[in-house]
């Protein structure tokens, strides 16, 4: 059960956040119905996020298969749709496609040719993302370079029972506050660049965390996946 202070600060938290979205995105020209919240509710148990669910949250996001698979099942999310923005092993692809409405973590062919097959079966077309290691960085996932990024492009816009929507990324972490805003703004170049090269379908970009959403949303996000600062600090402990 959770407590009434917990759901209070979360309604607080999300209040403020989408005030400073709103406000980025009027800053940028943009219009703030354009951008959505995307809770980040890795660790989170079944009552929080369905606690949260009632609060102005677009989309929420999961990071692992297991999470995905309970907190669906359970009707955590209140009818609102889930996004797999984790790492996806190709020997769970089963368990997130129908589940998640959008996979943003797509970064190889293998995994691309799972989800076509596991989408196929199941008799739909399962949405994704590619997500762009935009910094190159070993310890993470995500397609590496332009040449790499294109072939799978390619591949995605050339299956039956997948739709490419759009690109995802992380920065850096340890990356400046101007390194991570030109990161985000070389994302932004690479979006627009596939849209004219695949069709006006690739329309998301999904990029910006609870520190940096707001330089993110300036460079175009329209997606902005948002944990810490919903839900508070993470206890990986449990």
């Amino acid at each position: 059960m959770i407590s009434q202070e917990i759901v209070a600060r979360m309604a607080e938290n999300v209040a403020r956040i989408r005030e400073q979205m709103d406000q980025a995105a009027r800053e940028a020209g943009r219009d703030p119905a354009d951008i959505l919240l995307c809770a980040a509710c890795k660790t989170r148990t079944v009552e929080e996020v369905r606690a949260s669910a009632d609060l102005p949250i677009d989309i929420f996001g999961e990071n692992h298969v297991q999470e995905l698979v309970e907190k669906y099942d359970a009707g955590a999310y209140n009818d609102k749709p889930a996004h797999f923005i984790g790492h996806l092993q190709t020997n769970k692809v089963n368990k997130v496609v129908g589940r998640a409405a959008l996979i943003q973590s797509v970064d190889s062919v293998r995994l691309l040719d799972k989800i076509d097959h596991a989408a196929g079966a199941a008799g739909i077309k399962q949405e994704i993302l590619v997500e762009v290691n935009i910094g190159g960085e070993a310890s993470k996932s995500g397609v590496v370079g332009e040449a790499a990024l294109w072939d799978l492009l390619d591949q995605a816009t050339a299956r039956d029972h997948v739709e490419l929507r759009g690109l995802m990324a992380i920065p850096p972490a340890d990356a400046t506050e101007s390194q991570t805003r030109a990161f985000f703004a070389d994302m932004r170049k690479l979006l627009d660049h596939a849209r004219e090269q695949y069709g006006v379908g690739l329309t998301i970009l999904s990029m910006g965390m609870s520190g940096d959403f707001i330089a993110a949303i300036k460079e175009g996000a329209n997606i902005v996946r948002i944990g810490t600062a919903i839900y508070g600090a993470r206890d990986y402990s449990k």
